[in-house]
C-alpha cells in the first residue's frame, strides 16, 4: 500500500533534546548539500541531532534521486524522514500538523530552498535561534542579494511585475519568512556556498562548501576520451527558446566532440527524444546530483555546460582531477520573450564568477563551417 498524503513514507522521529536539528529539503541537490554542510559541521550521526525532512515532490525524476540521496544520508547516520507533501489537497494540512512538535522543538533549521513556499511557512512556526541556508543552485546568489536589499523574495527567472493573487495572499507568509532569515538578537544566520557571495547582509555568516565530503566518498573518476555536455531547465522555466537551445545543443557538441548529454532533472521527455534524434547524443537521465556522478565516473576530460550551478560546483567536486569544465554564454537573442528582465544579467553574472573554468565564446562561433 502507498503511503496516506502527508504521512511519511520512511520516517523516523525528530530527536527531541539540547542539540537538535531538522533540515528541510525538496530536490537532491539541497539533501547533498545538507550532508555537506554536516560533515564541515561534524552534525551527522546520533550525535549531531540531525533529522532531514524530505518535502517530496511529485516530479518522478526528483523522486528518484530523492530517494538515492536519502539512502546516502542514512548510510551517514542521518535520520530521514519522507514525507508526501503534495499527495493531495489535504497534504499540506498533514505534513506542517506533524512536524509542529518537532519544529518548535528544534534548536537549529536547516533549509535548501528559502524561496520555496513550503519552507517559508515552516519559518513561520519554528523557534530555532540558529538557522542554516544550504546551497540550491544559484538561487542562493539571488537570495543573498535580495536578502541585503530588503526585498520580497523571488526567483530570478519569474518576469517582473505586479505581484499576482497568491502572491498577494501569501505575503505575509513570505515577509514573516524573510525577517525570521533576518539576523537579530539572539537568532543566527548562516548561509552554507559554494557559490561567489563578495557580501552579504550584517550578521550574516558565510561558509564556503568546497565539496569536501563528496570528494572523501567518491573517486577519483575514470576518465574517457571524449567531452561531455551538462543539459539546462532553462526551456522549461520559461527563458530559452527551445528551437535556439537544440540548435546550440547541436553546435557545441559538434565543435568539441560531446558524446553524452547528462539531463537536468527538469527536463521534459519531448525535449530530450528531440536532442537525442536531432544531434545524435546519448542522453543520460543520472540518478543522483551530476556532482556525485561525475565524482564516480566514468566522465569525460571536458565538460560542457552552459551557466548553471555546476560550473561552481564541478569544479570543486573534481578539484585534484584532470577534469576540465568549459561554460558557454547564453546568447542574447535565445532568450523568449516572457523571460524575466534580470535573466540575460542574472546569466552573465552566474559565468562570470564562475572559478577554475574555460569560458567559451558563443556557440554560433565554435560551430565548425
Amino acid at each position: 500500500m502507498s503511503p496516506r498524503a502527508g504521512r511519511a513514507a520512511d520516517t523516523t522521529s525528530a530527536p527531541e533534546g539540547a542539540d537538535s536539528t531538522l533540515a528541510f529539503v525538496e530536490s537532491p541537490v539541497q539533501l547533498l548539500n545538507v550532508l555537506e554542510w554536516a560533515h564541515a559541521a561534524h552534525a551527522t550521526g546520533p550525535a549531531g541531532g540531525l533529522t532531514v525532512v524530505v518535502l517530496s515532490p511529485n516530479d518522478p525524476m526528483t523522486r528518484g534521486q530523492l530517494r538515492r540521496m536519502a539512502q546516502l544520508a542514512r548510510d551517514e547516520g542521518v535520520e530521514v524522514r519522507w514525507e508526501e507533501a503534495r499527495g493531495g489537497a489535504s497534504a499540506p494540512f498533514h505534513t506542517v500538523g506533524g512536524l509542529a512538535g518537532a519544529l518548535r522543538r528544534a534548536d537549529r533549521v536547516v533549509i535548501g530552498d528559502p524561496f520555496s513556499r513550503y519552507v517559508q511557512l515552516m519559518l513561520t512556526i519554528t523557534r530555532a535561534r540558529s538557522l542554516v541556508v544550504v546551497d540550491d543552485g544559484t538561487a542562493t546568489m539571488e537570495f543573498i542579494a535580495q536578502l541585503a536589499r530588503g526585498e520580497r523574495l523571488q526567483r530570478w527567472h519569474r518576469k517582473g511585475g505586479r505581484p499576482g493573487p497568491r502572491d498577494l495572499l501569501f505575503a505575509p507568509v513570505s515577509a514573516s519568512a524573510r525577517r525570521r532569515l533576518t539576523p537579530g538578537g539572539t537568532r543566527t544566520v548562516e548561509v552554507f556556498s559554494s557559490m561567489p557571495i563578495d557580501s552579504a547582509p550584517d550578521g550574516v555568516t558565510v561558509t564556503a562548501n568546497a565539496f569536501a565530503w563528496t570528494r572523501e566518498r567518491f573517486g577519483p573518476p575514470l576518465l574517457t576520451r571524449g567531452s561531455d555536455l551538462v543539459g539546462t531547465s532553462l526551456v522549461e522555466t520559461g527563458v530559452v527558446d527551445p528551437d535556439r537551445y537544440v540548435e546550440a545543443v547541436i553546435a557545441l557538441s559538434r565543435a568539441h566532440g560531446a558524446t553524452r548529454y547528462f539531463a537536468h532533472r527538469r527536463e521534459s521527455a519531448e525535449k530530450l527524444h528531440r536532442l537525442a534524434v536531432e544531434t545524435g547524443l546519448q542522453v543520460v537521465r543520472p540518478d543522483l546530483p551530476l556532482e556525485l556522478i561525475a565524482r564516480r565516473g566514468p566522465i569525460g576530460r571536458t565538460i560542457l555546460s552552459f551557466p548553471s550551478t555546476v560550473v561552481h560546483t564541478l569544479p570543486l567536486a573534481l578539484a585534484g582531477t584532470e577534469v576540465k569544465v568549459a561554460v558557454c554564454d547564453i546568447d542574447p537573442a535565445w532568450l523568449t520573450e516572457t523571460a524575466s528582465p534580470r535573466a540575460q544579467g542574472f546569466l552573465s553574472g552566474v559565468t562570470g564568477t564562475a572559478r577554475d573554468v574555460h569560458r567559451l565564446t558563443s556557440v554560433r562561433h565554435t560551430a565548425p563551417a
